[in-house]
């Protein structure tokens, strides 16, 4: 026995939902670990669609508890009109879901801290936030004394913690000419958020006691990543990247579980490239292939709508987060977007300052000026949508795969030929 994770290989966006969605069935747990509603997981079921922020993707499941533990910030606001939206369409949270009362929380004085740095911050230094709190809400975790949980909304002092950090942080953003300080009242942001936790209240438990008395009984857990491996604060494409720890190394900090006790890491990646917002992105093709494959792929993001830039696989970089996740097999995702294109490249090393590598770089700087060495591979242009088995797929895609899998050296478990539940192939063998 063991658990099982759900990470993403690339910069987010990778089709990480759909495949928690297959994989709860038969789990008793499923927790999401790290990041915050600045994360989008679309699950289609038939020919319903359900975008999710905060609430896990194996919500859907009957008899199954999912779990938001500790390493998620939350923003009461935003997971109430999750519940909200779900419970009117029959899903029933009440009884699926709990938090943990040590999630932090997004406070109204996080988002104007968000405004105020996206302002000062301009051109290419700008990260790309989703103006949703995160960061600043991460930095008051790790600074500590300004910091709320879940549990200190229930709490007595609740009204004097709010009036003490209000104090200090009017002084701050004064100081930095941030707009809309006014809205900063006390009085108001206690009654609000008293009306939520009020709501909130049967959802939040200890879920670190849930998880570890799930470990020693030997369930079977599910844990979901947010964002990707690429956007870890630790690991990834620093300073773009989201506020935590989004690769395999946050799972146990995120979730309570103990790192020794995971044995299946399934690595997320699409048979392409993208990214949302700044930051250095090697592979990218600003260009008739790039446009194609974003109207293809209807990729723009789930949290911000935003057009998502697109590129080649890069074979390097996701060798680097399969290596750095422990990942022992691999999902590959949107195989149908590339159906109808003659060529396809894959990035396979580098050029940086004349000198070829085959690792990828720590600093942004040196990401930027990198020259992708590519090798090309024949296009199928065939419609694969309605593959359900490796055989259904046409020989030049399963050797599009096969070339994947050799390259990053990992096995692929599952490759998906669209958004659908049923258009997700179960792989024995990459062969025909």
């Amino acid at each position: 026995m063991g658990g099982t994770c759900v990470i993403g290989l690339q910069w987010g966006d990778e089709a990480k939902g759909k495949l928690v969605d297959i994989l709860t069935e038969g789990m008793d747990l499923v927790v999401r670990y790290q990041g915050g509603a600045n994360a989008g997981h679309t699950v289609v079921y038939g020919d319903d669609v359900y975008k999710l922020h905060h609430i896990p993707s194996g919500i859907l499941n009957d008899g199954v508890l999912n779990l938001i533990s500790a390493g998620v910030v939350i923003n009461p606001a935003t997971i109430l009109d999750e519940i909200d939206g779900l419970q009117a369409r029959g899903v029933d949270v009440a009884s699926r879901m709990k938090i943990s009362r040590r999630a932090h929380v997004v406070m109204p004085w996080h988002t104007l801290e968000d405004r105020m740095w996206n302002r000062l911050v301009s051109g290419e230094a700008n990260i790309g936030t989703t103006l949703r709190g995160i960061g600043p809400c991460y930095a008051d975790k790790i600074g500590r004394s300004f910091a709320i949980r879940m549990g200190d909304l229930i709490r007595d002092d609740f009204a004097s913690r709010v009036d003490q950090i209000v104090e200090v942080k009017k002084k701050v953003l004064s100081a930095t000419g941030a707009e809309d300080i006014g809205s900063l009242d006390a009085a108001k942001i206690v009654s609000e958020f008293s009306g939520y936790a009020d709501r909130l209240r049967p959802f939040v438990t200890d879920t670190n006691r849930i998880v570890l008395d799930a470990v020693e009984a030997e369930k079977q857990v599910l844990f979901e990543g947010a964002q990707g491996s690429l956007l870890d604060i630790d690991h990834g494409t620093f300073p773009f990247v989201t506020s935590s720890n989004a690769s395999g190394t946050g799972i146990s900090s995120g979730s309570g579980a103990p790192g020794n006790w995971l044995t299946r890491i399934i690595g997320v990646c699409k048979s392409y490239s993208t990214r949302v917002g700044g930051g250095p992105f090697p592979t990218e093709q600003d260009n008739e292939h790039g446009e194609h494959i974003r109207e293809m792929g209807k990729e723009f993001g789930t949290t911000t709508g935003r057009p998502r830039r697109c590129g080649w696989f890069d074979a390097v970089a996701v060798r680097y987060t399969a290596r750095l996740g422990g990942i022992t097999s691999v999902a590959l995702t949107m195989l149908d977007v590339l159906s109808a294109m003659d060529e396809i490249q894959v990035c396979t090393a580098y050029e940086l300052d004349g000198e070829r590598i085959d690792y990828f770089p720590s600093h942004a700087e040196d990401l930027k000026r990198l020259t992708p060495i590519y090798e090309t591979l024949p296009g199928w242009n065939h419609d694969v949508t309605g593959a359900r088995t490796v055989a259904d797929l046409p020989e030049k895609a399963i050797s599009y795969c096969q070339r994947i899998q050799e390259l990053i050296g990992r096995p692929i478990e599952f490759i998906s030929v669209g958004p659908d539940r049923e258009q997700t192939i179960v792989v024995d063998t990459l062969t025909a």
